[in-house]
């Protein structure tokens, strides 16, 4: 992983760390990755003080609070979106407990499937859901296009939430990009893809200035070819957020490429994600200068995952052990030309310039 586009980094004193957590908005953009044990959970704190939760983890508590308590230590007292990218239980099951206890303004989801997303039958999905779908909230859909209404700062850098696909759909290349065709080969899959729910991930980008970041829900693998060959519909981001939790059924090696990333994020759980497959695509990016990881993977060798300072929580803890669900933050500056990512629990933080236009 190359190293020259590091700003001169920094790493934070104990001491210092819960400045790590301040409330008060300076005009940054604050993205934090909470520990959903590899379920999805990623909060936004726009440049204007709104919020956004990008998929709400698993049901039953332990999910739902520590995503309140990371909300409430950004100096959050409500979550103005809730965006679901798909119905598995690990995306939307804690949003009513977090609904019970932050006032959310609106969510945006792809629709509520009739049935079971998969077609199990018999199927636990009518139970699970049904706290989601009775929740008293104002609902919008999502569909490529959509893109958030969210304030920008005053004087700040131009910022954009947008929905590039949902449903197997997606938005249309721009003039830019059709002028150029991606030429990389398509690999086929490592290992046999079951059509689910995951297909229909909502994918979304979010800009702010230069600032680019990905964040795929679980779309496996041939979806994901879709988005860049054979016309990139993304283009290049700074950050990627691992699709599936790090699964080797996605992050295909022509996505990682495609995208061309600076940092990855794993929102990874002990044993779940984390895979060979994937930890071995991300080191055929030649723009990547770190990984970070919610967990150590078990998965694979110590060696092979990121350095215990870019790892939120490095031990394997069963349920009666009590993780600390410790989580990662990233604040892009104002002006959007540089962002730093930090490891609170490791005393960690560097900064990167933003590389993308």
């Amino acid at each position: 992983m190359k190293n020259t586009a590091i700003l001169p980094g920094l790493c934070l004193g104990l001491a210092l760390l819960p400045a790590a957590f301040a409330g008060a908005k300076d005009g940054t953009l604050d993205v934090y990755w909470i520990d959903s044990e590899g379920g999805g959970s990623t909060l936004i704190v726009t440049p204007a003080g709104e919020s956004v939760l990008i998929d709400t983890g698993n049901p039953g508590g332990r999910d739902p609070g520590r995503i309140v308590a990371a909300a409430k230590a950004a100096g959050l007292e409500r979550l103005d979106y809730v965006l679901l990218t798909h119905y598995h239980v690990d995306h939307f099951g804690g949003g009513a407990e977090v609904a019970a206890q932050l006032p959310v303004g609106a969510i945006y989801e792809r629709g509520i499937p009739p049935g079971d997303p998969d077609g199990r039958t018999p199927s636990t999905f009518p139970l699970q859901i049904k706290p989601w779908r009775d929740l008293p909230v104002r609902r919008e859909k999502l569909a490529p296009g959509v893109v958030l209404p969210l304030r920008a700062a005053p004087g700040g850098a131009a910022f954009e939430l947008r929905c590039l696909a949902a449903d197997q759909r997606q938005v249309a290349p721009t003039a830019a990009q059709l002028r150029v065709t991606n030429s990389r080969p398509l690999p086929p899959p490592p290992h046999a893809v079951d059509p689910t729910d995951n297909d229909n991930s909502a994918v979304f980008l979010l800009s702010f200035g230069g600032f680019r970041f990905f964040d795929g829900g679980d779309l496996t693998w041939d979806r994901e070819a879709r988005l860049v060959s054979p016309h990139n519909v993304v283009g290049p981001v700074d950050v990627y957020q691992t699709d599936h939790h790090g699964l080797e059924v996605s992050n295909n090696p022509v996505l990682l490429q495609s995208l061309a990333p600076t940092v990855c994020v794993m929102n990874n759980g002990p044993t779940k994600g984390g895979k060979p497959e994937t930890f071995a695509g991300l080191k055929t990016v030649a723009s990547l200068q770190a990984l970070y990881q919610v967990h150590k993977s078990m998965n694979v060798s110590a060696a092979a995952n990121a350095p215990d300072e870019f790892i939120a929580n490095l031990e394997e803890f069963k349920p009666a052990d009590g993780c600390p669900g410790n989580l990662i933050k990233l604040s892009v500056a104002p002006d959007g030309r540089s962002y730093t990512v930090t490891v609170p629990a490791r005393g960690h933080a560097r900064t990167y310039a933003t590389t993308t236009k």
